[in-house]
């Protein structure tokens, strides 16, 4: 029976366990560019065990960006740093993956902490795009509507940025289909009001994710897995559906997606999201059962149990452990212990391993 260590191979890839880091934005880039903190940063959670590595919301475009902080691929120039930030974390045994993404409405926004809303132009903010001139919020600006050019950049934004993750090393890709950015908000009919072929009806509202994850899939390597990120539900009525996220799915399996990242929320800021321990792992495992398809956990799983009972009882393909990983970046390894499963210890570390622990193998040696 597989649990939370057991290895889990998709196309030419095998993780070591079923823990993986989410895609979490520390807004610590700048023009793009990955820096030493994001070798620190993610070279500790590779360290410290996690399987999978996925790099925070990575922008495809300037104005894709959440915010002026964010990692970007939009140029060939953001690669060398990043890249060796993807060699430390495969040194260390984990595997590094990508998510890609575009903020749409919800970009040109302050960092946590500076403000709220958006940024000025006079203050360093940009116009903003999404599928129709609906704003995300109060204090949030109006985007402007795409059209057909723009819809067409868009993809091959996206496919030129996976270009480059590919250049940079990374051996997972993952397209941001979630928590009201771009794509999202082209599959909600809350926040897409097209009369056009990418809006009104299912088949619409999807069109341009199911282009982004093709035009993804011809450059990435068939051997290479794809993920995307979903927002299973809205939380508001009249949103987008955990039932149209099964049914596009379904439609995902067959363009080359080898596992949906099954998350929730963050089109609207007024949605009333019912938060408790584990609270999407349903979500994940209706899209798995019912769309056929590997998913991925996430949401306030924190404790070792939690997530080894998840793998066990076949609910989710992994785990994506987030909050408790950013307090704790050796968590995999402690949950090991708290589970007494076998653990392989960095060997700069084994010393304060637990008896019986194993130097870890490294990619690079």
């Amino acid at each position: 029976m597989s649990h939370l260590f057991s290895p889990y191979t998709l196309r030419g890839i095998t993780f070591p366990n079923r823990i993986a880091v989410p895609p979490m934005c520390t807004y610590s880039a700048e023009d793009g560019m990955a820096n030493d903190w994001h070798l620190a940063h993610l070279g500790s959670r590779a360290s410290g065990g996690a399987g999978l590595i996925i790099t925070e919301a990575t922008a495809v475009t300037p104005i894709g960006r959440i915010s002026p902080n964010d990692l970007g691929l939009w140029s060939d120039e953001q690669i060398t740093p990043i890249a060796r930030v993807v060699r430390f974390i495969h040194q260390q045994g984990s595997v590094a993956g990508v998510q890609l993404a575009h903020a749409g409405r919800k970009g040109a926004t302050w960092v946590p902490g500076n403000g709220s809303g958006s940024i000025p132009i006079d203050q360093g903010g940009w116009p903003v795009v999404g599928p129709s001139a609906l704003s995300f919020g109060p204090g949030y600006d109006t985007p402007s509507a795409l059209d057909e050019t723009g819809i067409q950049q868009v993809i091959a934004d996206f496919s030129a940025s996976a270009q480059r993750a590919l250049t940079a090393g990374y051996r997972l890709m993952e397209v941001h289909a979630a928590h009201g950015y771009l794509l999202h908000q082209f599959l909600s009919p809350l926040s897409n009001q097209r009369t056009d072929a990418y809006g009104g009806s299912f088949e619409n509202r999807t069109r341009l994710t199911r282009e982004v994850v093709a035009a993804v899939r011809q450059v990435w390597p068939q051997d290479l897995p794809l993920f995307v990120r979903l927002s299973a539900t809205d939380w508001v009525e009249g949103g987008w559906s955990l039932e149209e996220t099964i049914a596009l799915a379904k439609i995902l399996r067959g363009e080359g997606v080898d596992l949906i990242d099954t998350s929730s929320g963050g089109l609207l800021p007024n949605a009333n999201m019912v938060l408790g321990p584990g609270y999407q792992t349903g979500f994940a495992n209706r899209v798995r059962n019912e769309a056929g398809i590997a998913t991925g956990a996430v949401g306030l799983i924190t404790a070792a149990a939690q997530a080894d009972h998840i793998i066990r009882t076949q609910q989710a393909d992994l785990v994506l452990v987030g909050r408790e990983i950013l307090r704790d970046p050796y968590w995999p390894l402690h949950a090991a212990q708290a589970l007494g499963q076998a653990a392989a210890w960095p060997s700069p570390y084994l010393r304060a391993a637990p008896s019986g622990s194993v130097p870890r193998n490294r990619c690079g040696q």
